[in-house]
């Protein structure tokens, strides 16, 4: 089953918080004749969940996006997000799914172009035929995440500006991904 693209920047919703449990060690000692049991190294891959998408734009990189802004955390549909509005110009959108890999998100093949960013995969989404502002592009993390930048211009016009936007976006942040 496919899911849809949380492509939604305008139905936001505030984020309730995050918690962050330090991992639980274990005390104890070894004589010469016992042996402790060999506690396992921690896990070197932790996906998107240890990122905080408010922190993938540093206040270099909103610079360099336009961005005039703090970022404020959002959830959309479950994933975990940060939001950009510069008013009267244009609002960002980071959005990070750890469940749904580029191949899971359902995206007309008709909007969607493939392109890659960094070492990414990626996907461009836009419908040149709406011509209505807005510009997402999604990048891969492995086979089962993917970041989702999505950009509104005001006014919801300039489609290729809103392109552009995006594109700045995910290459400032796409260093920043596993």
């Amino acid at each position: 089953m496919r899911k849809k693209v949380l492509w939604a920047p305008a139905a936001l919703f505030l984020l309730a918080g995050c918690g962050h449990q330090p991992q639980a060690g274990a005390v104890g000692h070894a004589s010469a004749h016992a042996s402790a049991s060999p506690v396992p190294p921690p896990v070197a891959w932790t996906g998107l969940a240890a990122i905080d998408p408010c922190a993938l734009l540093s206040p270099q990189d909103r610079s360099t996006a336009g961005v005039s802004v703090l970022g404020k955390p959002k959830d959309i549909a479950g994933a975990r997000a940060c939001d950009w509005t510069v008013p009267g110009t244009f609002g960002v959108t980071v959005t990070l799914s750890a469940t749904d890999g580029l191949a899971d998100l359902e995206v007309a093949k008709k909007t969607a172009t493939r392109t890659k960013v960094g070492a990414h995969p990626a996907l461009q989404v836009v419908d040149k035929k709406a011509a209505d502002g807005t510009c997402a592009v999604l990048l891969g993390v492995g086979d089962a995440a993917s970041v989702q930048i999505d950009v509104s211009n005001s006014g919801f016009s300039d489609t290729p500006l809103a392109c552009r936007r995006a594109g700045t976006v995910a290459a400032l942040v796409e260093p920043k991904l596993p």
